[in-house]
């Protein structure tokens, strides 16, 4: 009798502190095993709160006049500031290109780009993991299809090596970096290597760049002058996908589909925490946009993907855009 009192006392205090339906311990269980977690009983609780918390976001913001939709994903547990020191560049980085190298037109230029449908240009979308290294995927997804493009070539270009390799071009592995600094790491060190080579591991580790298995080269690094979006977009239009960063704020990492904007994120270069990969641009209802290619799964946004407005250098994306000309 006495074991089944503290029995009864500790499921009603349990009961007590999280006072979740049945409906509501389904559907996060649902969504524990869509995404693969596991928790303690500790944790499944810690993370009950936070995910409902995180629904409860989503679920206001879908209900409001918006222009994207919010919806779960593998982040649904996390809070912004655990997001943010697992997923995004630990320290703002300042990149700055006041005055660019980039060489413009004056168009026309086509109303809709889309390098994923020109050719096979564009490799498929890639997950960093619990790294900041954004930044290297921007990098190698730039140089694959800069490469390709080139040599009708697609290659699928190591990030690790960047992570633990490229620190004397001012970048710090899963700290954070810079596409157009890791641009100019692989022009004065003569090349990357495949990611068969040299495979991801989410981790800073020791360099083991082999010269001989150099795949892709740089012959230069072309900077777009800072806030200048009509350059970015005659370099989508007219040569290439094109690597940039921004900030991302709390709303982003629930993004599901739709042309994302913001009235909370910053437009300076001092501000951007996130490196990602431009590779086309289009409308949707009179509203421009870039279509980006991220590097959190496919299980985030529309398959990986992300519309962004365009024309208003929203979160500081034309804040530090770059890409390669490829030696081949």
């Amino acid at each position: 009798m006495k074991c089944l009192i503290v029995l009864l006392f500790t499921v009603y205090h349990v009961s007590a502190l999280h006072p979740y339906s049945e409906q509501d311990e389904y559907d996060f269980k649902l969504w524990m095993s869509q995404f693969g977690k596991t928790y303690d009983i500790d944790e499944y609780y810690h993370r009950l709160q936070i995910f409902f918390e995180n629904k409860g976001k989503i679920d206001h913001h879908n209900k409001g006049n918006h222009k994207f939709t919010m919806g779960l994903n593998q982040f649904s547990d996390l809070t912004f500031d655990e997001f943010r020191r697992s997923f995004l560049l630990t320290e703002p980085q300042n990149c700055s290109a006041t005055k660019g190298n980039h060489v413009s037109s004056d168009g026309p230029y086509p109303d809709s780009v889309d390098w994923r449908t020109k050719g096979n240009y564009v490799t498929d979308v890639k997950n960093q993991g619990p790294c900041g290294s954004c930044w290297t995927f921007s990098t190698t997804g730039c140089l694959e299809s800069v490469t390709a493009i080139a040599t009708k070539k697609l290659l699928h270009l190591s990030e690790q090596q960047l992570v633990d390799c490229a620190q004397a071009f001012n970048n710090h592995g899963c700290n954070g970096g810079l596409p157009s600094q890791a641009f100019e790491y692989i022009k004065y060190n003569k090349g990357l290597m495949t990611e068969d080579d040299y495979p991801y591991t989410a981790h800073d580790g020791t360099c083991k760049f082999k010269a001989d298995l150099a795949a892709a080269f740089v012959k230069d690094v072309i900077n777009i002058t800072k806030y200048d979006e009509m350059d970015m977009l005659d370099a989508v239009a007219r040569h290439n996908p094109v690597s940039f960063a921004y900030e991302v704020t709390s709303d982003f990492m629930h993004y599901q589909s739709g042309v994302y904007t913001s009235t909370v994120c910053h437009n300076t270069t001092d501000t951007v925490n996130h490196a990602v990969l431009a590779v086309g641009y289009g409308n949707e209802k009179g509203l421009a946009y870039w279509i980006v290619k991220n590097s959190w799964g496919t299980n985030w946004g529309m398959k990986g993907y992300f519309f962004i407005e365009r024309g208003k250098n929203m979160c500081g994306l034309a804040a530090c855009s770059s890409y390669p000309l490829a030696m081949v």
